[in-house]
């Protein structure tokens, strides 16, 4: 709890950053908005509904690609990790088409999925998925010898074994993988939003780059963020108590 304590003091010098830039640094207040008038911008997104539409519009396709993503990601990546002569031939595959940005296969997306809700949504599933799927790999390839063993003892089998035994061990070094996915995962929700979405926090920075309202659009960036940090809360809270029910210590 003792990290929690400097997150006021953090936030209040960002603050004063701010208002030191905004008030000193020489520029039009139109472009470059103080803090009290992104305060009133936000009031005005909440009155009118958008800004909580566009939060709910956007943690929904966030919903969806996530999951999707981290159960394949976690499910395949059990096999390919318990079965390493098919992940060898897989594996160099996976190595090429990991490094694209999912944006790049935007048109391909469109192509396949139409328009509308889906391109976003398969973007954040590609955005997180190889993540969560090269950390269970990685964290099934490394395991303790000791508990395959204890299994065995125990005449436990397949796929039994891959549930009960080895994804509780391998489940702190696989949460690494969803922390990082979960963070790709929302940068590429909003891009994906700027370019195929008629709603959701990427569509209001567009929509509001265009109608030059830096202030609304300065509120949608910090929307942004704060949902981020919530979400990245939320899993933490989940793995504490996948932990605690799975009985492991961290």
């Amino acid at each position: 709890m003792k990290r929690y304590t400097y997150i006021p003091g953090a936030f209040l010098m960002a603050l004063i950053i701010w208002v030191c830039i905004a008030h000193f640094g020489g520029f039009n207040e139109a472009l470059f908005p103080t803090p009290y008038k992104v305060f009133l911008g936000f009031g005005e997104l909440l009155r009118n509904g958008i800004l909580v539409q566009d939060i709910v519009d956007s943690l929904w396709r966030f919903f969806i690609g996530y999951t999707v993503s981290v159960v394949s990601g976690v499910l395949l990546g059990l096999v390919l990790g318990w079965y390493r002569g098919i992940w060898n031939y897989i594996n160099p595959i996976v190595q090429v088409i990991r490094p694209i940005s999912p944006v790049a296969w935007l048109p391909f997306i469109v192509l396949f999925f139409g328009i509308g809700e889906a391109p976003a949504i398969v973007i954040i599933f590609m955005a997180a998925f190889f993540p969560v799927l090269l950390s269970t790999v990685s964290a099934i390839q490394t395991i303790d010898p000791v508990y395959i063993k204890v299994a065995r003892n125990f005449g436990i089998k397949e796929p039994a074994v891959l549930f009960k035994i080895i994804l509780p061990a391998v489940f702190p070094n696989i949460a690494s993988g969803l922390h990082i996915a979960l963070g790709t995962a929302w940068i590429f929700l909003v891009t994906g939003e700027m370019v195929g979405s008629q709603t959701g926090l990427g569509f209001l920075i567009i929509d509001m780059r265009n109608n030059l309202r830096n202030d609304l659009l300065m509120v949608a960036i910090l929307t942004i963020g704060f949902v981020g940090l919530f979400l990245d809360w939320s899993v933490s809270m989940g793995e504490k108590w996948i932990y605690k029910r799975w009985g492991i210590e961290k």
